[in-house]
This record gives structure tokens, C-alpha cells and sequence, in this order.
């Protein structure tokens, strides 16, 4: 029998051979094959130190949440420790980016549209100064004069890069005599990547030459999207631009990436929020933390540790936690429907077909199928020449398919400890090079139960040919996780020269309309919208480009809650403003959009930011 202290994903990973698992978008994550190791999410109680003698890695975060490197041949024995209590493998994310447009709004017009100028230009003059902004991102370009103070010196008080090698401890006095002021280390507390200071820093912006100064700090923004999130958020007036929170200051961290190929894994994240979080409470600053990316896979309703661990992390400090609702809304990569009619009761034998059409030269593919475990359904997989196969209904575990040359492996779950619904979880590899293109069906026939409902999820579009799509998609509830998590502020995207929501803009629920999602009273998201269409930002190359997706309507709100906590905290005017009750008074101050004739709703939740109307003046 499977471990249920392990998640599903994680326990059809031990079950297949890696040569397969190398060969699929999910179930690899989080396997270092060099040294046969798993990295591991774990919610744990007591002590974990006991683990470092048996050579496994320990980096504790908050809240009761650690990162563990665990050898392959002992992940069961892990599981079987009192002190932990649930175990997921990582997850890709995905930046949030759209398209980079050719042209679009300057920044003046975006921020007018979101009414932060009445705020900056006249009393009471809010420009972040004493609230610092954490933008976990690819990075940034640490030598833009956005970043940097009037005096040269830089805004950044700390820089850590996941993506360097750090260095070990000297062998011996004499090597540490020569080596040790410049030996490159990790954050106390974690096994990965170099932490700079704002001292280092300096010192290179101060060092004769460019060259001269990255070889001191060789961390570089290879991508430009951590440079231009953090523009808009924190930007600091050069040249005319100036971002929602200029004379904020800044702690960065430029999220690993596994290898070449590969996008930052959630376990990265979990240690970049635990550190800028920590950090900002030794210096005793609130501070506006901002995540531009996600992924699709999840039940999106809040239970997964990555959402938890989130809701965990708004509590501690004075801390804002904003996170973009992803560009899924038109990807075609989601569907919800119901067996039969709705309403009522449901009749024995209604069925309902979903079907997905597979481009050619797909190489990997997965669907998740969620439901609400209450509902019982007979579950039919036709390929596009109408072969089928049939899931035992009410099974458990691991079923492998072959359909027309491509192996499906299941796995069909069973509701956790922290969440009711059930996970149908089918991994498409091809045994050849191709998953076999066409129109793949899924058939879902009612056996028993209430509800009838039942959701499909697709990986994000990033990672899939834009013609591999479901027939008939639903947009709703598209938003990426962790957007999902409840604490966190969630941003769509609107365009602020229509006036109009962006199409791409995940979208999430209302209220309880979903017997998966929260229920809670006020349970809404997104949150609010922000501008995110063309946005004018800084680039790489000291010049400025035009970006597009919710990666960058998300640091205006960033931006506005720095605003905020200066007000609040910095300024004295209400020393509990931080948290829930930032969310509350953004949501308070949104205002309507055209075209959306009910708020809150499921596309701009309550409506467009509008940071005058937020505060209590």
C-alpha cells in the first residue's frame, strides 16, 4: 500500500523507473540523479536534527515547513518518522509573462490609472522610504541606477543568488587567512547558492570597471524579468521613471534553476519567502513581498503545502505577500463541468465527455482530473483511433495504460489530511518519441454521489505546443497556484488605456460556487486588478521595454502595499496595518472597471487598485 504520509505525485514518482520519470514534465522534479537524491517538502513538528547524522540535508523554514535532502533508498523510512506529517516533491513555476508588447502605457498613465500619484506628489507624500520590498524573481540587474541611492551606493540591503555555487569552509588557517573575507557562502540556515550584502554590493558598483565589479558579484539577470518587476515596484525616478515605491529599499533573491533547461522549482521559493521574511524582522521593517510566477498543478483550493506555507508566512511579521493570478485565463488548459444535469438528483449512467486535442510532436503531457471524493465515476481513456481503456472504479494506487503507442501512467488518489478532494492523475509518455497526436477522450459516467462536479487541468501553457488544448475550456478558476493560497493578495490584469480586464488574466472563484474551493465567508478571488497590458518597465540593457502579463500588474500592487505599511507603521498613522488588513483596504479602495457590472467577481475581483481610495485620509 502507498504511503499516505506522501502525495500523490510524490508516490508515482518511487514507483516508476527513472527512465521513464525522465521523460515526463512532473515526475522528475525535485531528483538529483548524480547523487541519487529526492528534495523534499515536509510539514514536521519537534526536532529534525537527528536526520543530518543518516547524510541528510536539513534547511528549515517557517512556520513548521522545512526542505530536506533526502537519499532515494530512504525517503520511505522519512515518511515513517513521527516528527514529520506530510511530504510533497517540488513543482516547476512558471513566470507569468504573456508576450513583451511593442509598445504600450508609460508608467506615469499606469500609475494615475491606479491612483497612486494623489498619494506621492501631496500629502502624505508616500514613497516607501523605511518599508523594504523583496522581489524573488530571476534576479536583477544590481548596477541600474533604479537601484541605487543618489550617493551611487545601492538600494539592495541583501542579494541572494540560488544560482551560485557557494563555497566550502577553508581547510586549514593559512587558506583562511587568504580566502575566507571573499569565500562565497549560502544564507545561514540554508545549502545553496551565494548571499551578497549591501556592503558587497557597493563594493562593486565602486570597483574600476564592470568587469571588475561582477567579478566581486558575479550575479546577472539573464532573463530581465526580476529587473523589470522590481522597476515597477520600486524604481527610483532616473531619467523621469519612477516606480509605485521609489525609495523603498530591497531584498532580492534570484530563484535557482535545476539545470539549462529548467524553471525554479517551489522548494526554491519556500527558502527565498522564509529569507526575506526573516530578514526583514532582524532589521525590524515591514515589508511587501512579490512572486510573478506559478503553475497549474493542484487542486487550487488552498491545501497543497506550497499555499499553506504561504498563509503561514503572512502572519509572521508585518508582512504583504502579492502573487500574480497567472496568463492561464485564455490558454484552453482547464475545463470544469458536471455529470449529467445539474442540480437535482443525478442519474445512475449519465456521462460526460471532455475532450483534448494532442498536437503533433507533443513529447510529454499530463492531465490532472480533481473531484469531489463524495462522487463515484466510471472512467473511460479513448486515444484518437478509439482504442480504450477503463479505471477501476473506486481503485487506488498506480495503473499503467498503453494506448497507440504511449504509455499513460495513473495514479488515482485518495483525499489527504489537509484536503477532501481526490486526484486522477494520467502522465502521457510517449514509447516512442510522440505522444500520439489527435483527439484524446475522457469519458466520466456517474455512478454515485451528490455533487457530479469534476475538474481538468492541463500543465501550463509554457511547457505545451499552443495547439495542445481542450475542445471546450473553461475559464474560470484558471488562476495559478499559489496564487490560490488564501493570505495572500492575488492580482489580475487589466489594460489600463481600455480600461479593460486581460483576457489572459487567470481567473478565480466567488464566494462557495466550487464544492472544492474555500467556503469561507469573503473567500474571493483575485483580489484586485492592476494594469498589466504593455507596461513600460527597465530592461537589461539600461534602456526600457514594454511588458505584458500578470508578472507586472503584480508589483504595482507590491508597490501600493509599501505604500501602505510607510503610512501605517512608518508614519504612525495605524500601527496594525499590515497583513489581512492591507488586503482589506485595497479591496476597500478598488475601484470599478468597464464592463464589470458585479463585483467582486471571478476576473478583477474587486475591481482595479486605486491606492487613494485605500487609505483613510
Amino acid at each position: 500500500m502507498d504511503n499516505q504520509k506522501l502525495e500523490n505525485l510524490l508516490n508515482l514518482a518511487l514507483e516508476t523507473p527513472e527512465a521513464v520519470r525522465e521523460k515526463s514534465l512532473n515526475l522528475n522534479v525535485g531528483y538529483e540523479a548524480e547523487g541519487r537524491t529526492w528534495e523534499l517538502i515536509v510539514k514536521y513538528n519537534g526536532n529534525l536534527s537527528a536526520l543530518a547524522a543518516k547524510g541528510i540535508g536539513i534547511e528549515e523554514l517557517l512556520a513548521g515547513y522545512a526542505v530536506l535532502t533526502v537519499p532515494e533508498g530512504l525517503v520511505d523510512r522519512i515518511a515513517e518518522l513521527s516528527e514529520i506529517e506530510y511530504v510533497e516533491k517540488p513543482k516547476r513555476l512558471f513566470f507569468a509573462v504573456d508576450n513583451i508588447a511593442m509598445n504600450g502605457n508609460s508608467m506615469e498613465q499606469a500609475k494615475e490609472a491606479s491612483c497612486i500619484l494623489p498619494v506621492t506628489v501631496r500629502e502624505p507624500y508616500l514613497d516607501g522610504a523605511g518599508v523594504i520590498v523583496g522581489v524573488i524573481d530571476s534576479g536583477i540587474d544590481y548596477t541600474n541606477p533604479h537601484f541605487r541611492n543618489a550617493d551611487g551606493t545601492s538600494r539592495i540591503l541583501y542579494l541572494w543568488d540560488q544560482t551560485l555555487p557557494w563555497e566550502e569552509a577553508p581547510q586549514n588557517a593559512e587558506e583562511a587567512a587568504g580566502l575566507e573575507g571573499n569565500r562565497r557562502r549560502p544564507p545561514d540556515g540554508f545549502l545553496l547558492g551565494t548571499e551578497f550584502s549591501k556592503a558587497q554590493i557597493d563594493a562593486a558598483l565602486a570597483a574600476g570597471s564592470r568587469q571588475e565589479g561582477y567579478r566581486l558579484v558575479p550575479s546577472r539577470d539573464t532573463s530581465g524579468h526580476g529587473t523589470a518587476v522590481a522597476g515597477i515596484a520600486a524604481g527610483s525616478g532616473v531619467g523621469g521613471y519612477e516606480g509605485v515605491a521609489p525609495k523603498s529599499s530591497l531584498i532580492v533573491v534570484k530563484l535557482g534553476t535545476a539545470d539549462a533547461n529548467s524553471f525554479p522549482r517551489t522548494t526554491e521559493l519556500m527558502r527565498a519567502v522564509t529569507y526575506v521574511v526573516k530578514k526583514a524582522q532582524q532589521l525590524g521593517a515591514p515589508l511587501a513581498v512579490n512572486l510573478s510566477f506559478g503553475n497549474t498543478y493542484g487542486a487550487h483550493n488552498g491545501s497543497s503545502l506550497i499555499e499553506r506555507f504561504l498563509d503561514n508566512a503572512s502572519e509572521v511579521g508585518r508582512t504583504v505577500i502579492c502573487v500574480g493570478s497567472g496568463n492561464e485565463g485564455a490558454s484552453s488548459g482547464h475545463v470544469q463541468g458536471n455529470v449529467g444535469a445539474a442540480g437535482g438528483r443525478l442519474p445512475v449512467g449519465a456521462a460526460s465527455y471532455t475532450e483534448l486535442a494532442v498536437a503533433s510532436y507533443e513529447t510529454a503531457l499530463n492531465v490532472q482530473l480533481w473531484k469531489n471524493y463524495a462522487d463515484s465515476y466510471r472512467i473511460t481513456l479513448r486515444s484518437p483511433s478509439g482504442e480504450e481503456a477503463f479505471l477501476p472504479e473506486g481503485g487506488f494506487g498506480k495503473l499503467t495504460l498503453r494506448l497507440e503507442q504511449t504509455m499513460i501512467l495513473v495514479y488515482m488518489g485518495e483525499p489527504t489530511p489537509y484536503a477532501v478532494a481526490q486526484e486522477i492523475y494520467f502522465d502521457f509518455i510517449p514509447e516512442r518519441n510522440y505522444i500520439a497526436p489527435g483527439v484524446w477522450t475522457f469519458r466520466i459516467e456517474f455512478v454515485s454521489g451528490i455533487t457530479g462536479q469534476y475538474y481538468f487541468y492541463l500543465p501550463s501553457a509554457s511547457v505545451r505546443n499552443t495547439n495542445t488544448r481542450f475542445f471546450e475550456p473553461s475559464p474560470q478558476v484558471t488562476l495559478t497556484i499559489p496564487s490560490t493560497a488564501q493570505k495572500v493578495i492575488t492580482v489580475a490584469a487589466y489594460d489600463s488605456v481600455y480600461e479593460s480586464y486581460a483576457d489572459f488574466s487567470g481567473r478565480g472563484y466567488v464566494y462557495a460556487e466550487r464544492t472544492m474551493g474555500p467556503t469561507a465567508a469573503g473567500s474571493v478571488k483575485p483580489d484586485l486588478a492592476a494594469p498589466g497590458v504593455g507596461i513600460m518597465a527597465p530592461d537589461t540593457f539600461g534602456g526600457y521595454g514594454y511588458f505584458t502579463g500578470t508578472s507586472f500588474a503584480t508589483p504595482f500592487v507590491t508597490g501600493a502595499s509599501a505604500l501602505l505599511l510607510q503610512w501605517g507603521l512608518v508614519q504612525g498613522n495605524d500601527v496594525f496595518l499590515y497583513g489581512e488588513k492591507v488586503k482589506a483596504y485595497l479591496r476597500r479602495g478598488a475601484r470599478p472597471l468597464r464592463g464589470e457590472a458585479e463585483l467582486p467577481n471571478d476576473r478583477v475581483g474587486y475591481g482595479a487598485l486605486c491606492v487613494k481610495d485605500s487609505l483613510p485620509l
